[in-house]
């Protein structure tokens, strides 16, 4: 666990490990059943399903009103120190198990998602090693087919590409990422882009329309 700040009082130092505490005590009952390494940290309200086919490495924590639906057919996959932020939806699969059933999700260590992101991961969704995704950001590894004129949308199912953030990438707020993408490393996208396309390496990106600004 890294080290709390010198600068932080005694008092605010003894809330926090009290938070904590509670967190680790969330973590150690409802994270019964997840294939995991010691310890692993729960806010309140954390929802969980299907633990058998998820894999936690060591300290990964699942903040308050989290949603992590393990439905998928390689699981979900987070490595050591490993953060998943307050209200964030992980979603490979429909809840009622009708439909195919998705993929999953892999998060490398070192890597956090913030708060209210959503990660629909029913294809392949891998995210490397210190990747920081910023608030509010979404990614959709699916995409409806349409062609036909005579089915309706519906009925015409998916397809799903995969999405891939390699290891050294910072996501800003806002951003969506879209299925078939692949984000080389050491990549930076400003909040509110809407990317539909690679990025390659050592990329930086940050107006909506997608295009390439500078590379480092």
């Amino acid at each position: 666990m890294p080290s709390i700040n010198k600068e932080i009082s005694n008092t605010d130092k003894l809330g926090i490990y009290a938070k904590t505490s509670f967190k680790l005590f969330r973590g150690s009952i409802k994270g019964i059943g997840i294939k995991k390494k010691f310890p692993i940290f729960m806010g309140r309200k954390v929802e969980i399903t299907h633990k058998k086919n998820i894999y936690c490495g060591k300290n990964v924590k699942f903040e308050s009103y989290s949603e992590i639906h393990g439905l998928a057919t390689n699981g979900l996959r987070f490595g050591n120190n490993v953060t998943i932020g307050r209200f964030t939806s992980i979603r490979p699969s429909s809840y009622y198990g009708v439909g195919q059933i998705g993929y999953g999700l892999e998060i490398g260590d070192n890597s956090s998602i913030g708060p209210y992101g959503y990660v629909g991961c029913s294809g392949k969704v891998k995210i490397g090693k210190n990747v920081m995704i910023g608030p509010r950001v979404s990614l959709f590894a699916e995409n409806h087919n349409f062609s036909a004129k005579d089915k309706s949308i519906k009925e015409q199912g998916v397809n799903n590409k995969g999405i891939i953030i390699e290891d050294n990438c910072w996501i800003g707020s806002g951003v969506i990422i879209l299925d078939g993408v692949t984000v080389g490393s050491g990549s930076v996208i400003g909040a509110g882009t809407l990317v539909t396309k690679d990025i390659p390496k050592n990329s930086i990106i940050y107006d909506k329309k997608n295009e390439l600004r500078k590379t480092r």
